[in-house]
């Protein structure tokens, strides 16, 4: 083969899971490129929140755990959907990514975001402080040319820009004294930011600056503009790629890392419960699964292809979703379906609340608020007070009405049918127990809720004027793709590996099955997957 390019390893995509695999080359001495499809770098990891949940990880120091724990909380949330042997490899390899990156980098560093609850921590081994990491704030303008280059996710934060801990006090501005001293400090960041010329950014855009510059400081290479075309194939070796015109020889193999097939149309409605829709996804754009269909011509086996990271999103006609996590959590809210009724604990977590819309055929669903939980909470990304879109209001996509059963009538509801809806919640929110859905029994439930309330989720919706937000069940991303090993390597049907070809992140099939453990249980197991795809090619090569 006359190659136009030759490395030890070709990263396809540039997400966290990709930039780790990356990153991991090189430390260990090997050549490494990271190819793109669009024109920024990033993926859905920069337009994430950033987090990682990996048991046992070095930033958890204070939290009492062990691997027994962690491995008992894997088997009461994922059980037997996924082999024994990866969900080992996970909570041995996990931790160990995550010192590698840390001994080896001076960026890549993480904070443990304390409290913010494992999504099922009532589960055997669930732990109500949490697992999840998140990184620092970090200055775009350490990465110099390449921040132009970097995926932004354009959220509606007015130059506020916060941590997942921080914004937890922030949404209670006007409830506590640690959100209003969490807001003040906040916007001191944003004034110093003003007069330094900074580029904070934080979450997801935080982790994928903090790889980037690492990765860029290590020697590795990042080309956008670059889309995979198909693979090179030399016997039954994936020897390298067709990408954006040339040919990429990869001496060591492979890494899928290209994100999942959530902005295809018609692979979401082969595989995905209908209806579905691919303006409900809030994963990067052109992610439409073109590694997963070359993989499957090469005899990869696929797994969880039905399933994706559910979030409940709104969307306002031609905007991109708004997807809700916060918002469901604050009192004063319900959540109710086509027949006027509640279906869910609206605080669950969100892929569970997506797969209950699908189950309880509520797939079109409205959120139901007053005037008193708009002043007080951060809602659709408006602060308190901050009055909803005129645009929003005049389309009609926001329905607002002075009374309950008006807003029912303009919703296309039964107005009496809603109004006993209300009723009922506001009877459980003054007794302060949801006799019906139990919201607000759960520490995960409680993050974001108001800490001044006996129950911190529960509130009569009784302050007009009222309001009505559409939702659908959205998602942030696919989570069905190839099959892989405990070394990230692409297996077949008859579980042998296709050699020189990896995958870690959506364009596998995930690691934790068909649940969702906790905050950053798509980020942790990307990063490790494509940490253990290089050095398994270190290995091979060495």
């Amino acid at each position: 083969m006359d190659w136009d390019h030759s490395f030890d390893v070709v990263v396809v995509g540039s997400g966290a899971a990709g930039l780790t695999a990356a990153l991991t080359a090189r430390l260990r001495g090997l050549t490494a490129v990271v190819i793109e499809k669009t024109g920024k770098y990033g993926g859905s990891s920069a337009l994430s929140g950033g987090a990682i949940w990996v048991p046992g990880n070095l930033y958890l120091d204070g939290l009492e755990d062990s691997r027994e724990e962690a491995a008992a909380y894997l088997k009461a949330t994922v059980g037997d959907r996924v082999s024994p042997q990866r969900l080992a490899a996970y909570l041995d390899k996990g931790p160990e990514m995550v010192r590698f990156l840390h001994e080896r980098t001076r960026h890549v560093r993480f904070e443990h975001a304390r409290g913010y609850s494992d999504y099922f921590p009532e589960l055997a081994g669930g732990k109500a402080m949490g697992r999840s990491v998140e990184p620092p704030v970090f200055d775009l303008r350490r990465l110099g040319a390449l921040r132009r280059i970097m995926r932004r996710s354009e959220l509606p934060t007015y130059g506020m820009v916060m941590k997942a801990a921080e914004f937890h006090e922030v949404n209670m501005m006007t409830r506590t004294t640690r959100g209003k001293l969490m807001a003040a400090r906040i916007g001191l960041r944003a004034l110093g930011s003003l007069l330094t010329g900074a580029r904070h950014a934080a979450l997801g855009e935080a982790l994928v600056g903090r790889l980037s510059l690492s990765l860029a400081e290590a020697g590795g290479k990042i080309w956008v503009n670059t889309p995979f075309e198909e693979f090179v194939v030399s016997g039954e070796r994936v020897t390298g790629v067709r990408a954006g015109g040339r040919t990429i020889e990869a001496r060591g193999g492979v890494v899928l890392a290209a994100g999942g097939f959530s902005h295809s149309q018609e692979l979401r409605e082969k595989y995905l419960p209908l209806p579905t829709d691919a303006r409900w996804t809030s994963a990067a754009p052109a992610q439409t699964g073109d590694t997963i269909a070359a993989s499957l011509a090469l005899g990869a086996e696929l797994d969880l292809m039905d399933r994706v990271w559910g979030m409940p999103a709104a969307v306002p006609p031609g905007e991109p979703p708004t997807f809700l996590v916060t918002d469901r959590g604050v009192p004063g809210m319900i959540i109710v379906d086509g027949r006027g009724e509640r279906f869910v604990n609206e605080a669950a977590p969100y892929h569970l609340f997506v797969d209950t819309m699908y189950a309880r055929d509520a797939v079109r669903s409205w959120m139901v608020i007053d005037q008193r939980t708009k002043n007080r909470h951060i809602m659709l990304g408006h602060f308190p007070g901050q009055p909803f879109r005129a645009a929003w209001l005049r389309s009609g996509f926001i329905k607002k009405a002075a009374t309950v059963e008006e807003l029912g009538a303009r919703m296309g509801l039964d107005p009496l049918k809603l109004r006993a809806t209300v009723d009922r919640f506001n009877g459980f929110a003054r007794a302060g127990s949801d006799a019906d859905f139990h919201r607000g029994d759960s520490a995960y439930d409680h993050y974001y809720g108001d800490p001044t309330l006996p129950n911190p989720n529960l509130l009569p919706i009784e302050k007009g004027p009222y309001y009505a937000i559409p939702l659908v069940p959205g998602d942030i991303g696919t989570k069905g793709g190839v099959l892989t090993d405990v070394d990230a390597r692409v297996l077949r049907g008859d579980g042998s590996a296709i050699t020189g070809l990896y995958a870690a992140g959506n364009v596998s099939a995930a690691v934790m099955g068909e649940t969702y453990p906790g905050p950053g249980a798509t980020l942790g197991p990307a990063m490790t997957s494509g940490y253990a795809a290089a050095q398994h090619i270190a290995a091979s090569l060495s």
